[in-house]
């Protein structure tokens, strides 16, 4: 693992252990697939408590992600799930994202990672503990997720021009089709090869790959990237779900 990324997970787990009755800390996404890029992603936990978030543990949370100073401290997420709502897909769990607290679901995509490909920080690992998502749950929230949540933010033009929107957006629905067609996960490299076989365009795919894995940048405005990208995501997204 990447020193100042271990330093992090050490200085996190040492500081929230004592904040919150902590049963297990897991990673997953590219920490756990093995296609984790230090400062280019983001460090996906989840922890597991044995009660219910009250309003001073919420504070204390906060308190100790707002604590951490080292480099890669910003791009640290956690959702944190008390055991007695692990088997409940809809239920919304305090979580530190994106430099701010909030409630919302650990999705039916995160629980699959993390009985596939998890790193297990602390206590039992998720097969012991987390509930295994089906099959068909999986199908229900991809397919809700792309044409609820992506399929409407293509509506909108000008998001598009932030590289965050790009990249999340085709490496989202290049994932999704290969689970919607053969009920595995793959990985945002493994993605990109996806992406480009679905038809997305080869400047928009050697952009992507450029910021994530320091290849040469094509030559590509922003405006072109946009147009390109979201002309892509909605078109990918229609074949999907039909």
């Amino acid at each position: 693992m990447h020193a100042a990324t271990e330093r992090l997970l050490k200085d996190f787990l040492d500081r929230i252990g004592p904040a919150v009755p902590l049963v297990a800390l897991w990673a997953h996404g590219s920490l756990g697939a093995g296609d984790y890029r230090p400062g280019r992603s983001d460090l996906d936990l989840v922890a597991v408590l044995d009660s219910p978030v009250t309003m001073q543990r919420w504070r204390d949370i906060k308190a100790v992600h707002r604590s951490l100073d080292q480099p890669l401290a910003g791009l640290l997420h956690c959702s944190y799930m008390p055991r007695q709502e692990l088997d409940d897909l809809a239920a919304e769990h305090v979580t530190w994202a994106h430099e701010r607290i909030f409630r919302r679901p650990v999705t039916a995509v995160t629980r699959r990672e993390l009985h596939t490909a998890p790193l297990r920080l602390y206590g039992p690992p998720p097969g012991e503990v987390l509930p295994p998502v089906s099959d068909a749950e999986l199908e229900a929230f991809i397919r809700s997720d792309l044409r609820d949540f992506w399929l409407a933010k293509t509506r909108a033009r000008r998001r598009w021009l932030q590289e965050v929107w790009v990249d999340l957006g085709v490496l989202t629905v290049a994932r999704a089709t290969v689970t919607l067609r053969e009920g595995r996960l793959i990985s945002k490299r493994e993605a990109l090869e996806v992406a480009a076989g679905l038809g997305a365009p080869d400047t928009v795919v050697a952009d992507i790959r450029a910021r994530r894995y320091g290849a040469p940048p094509p030559v590509l405005s922003r405006f072109r990237r946009a147009r390109l990208a979201r002309a892509f995501v909605r078109s990918a997204i229609r074949k999907a779900l039909a």
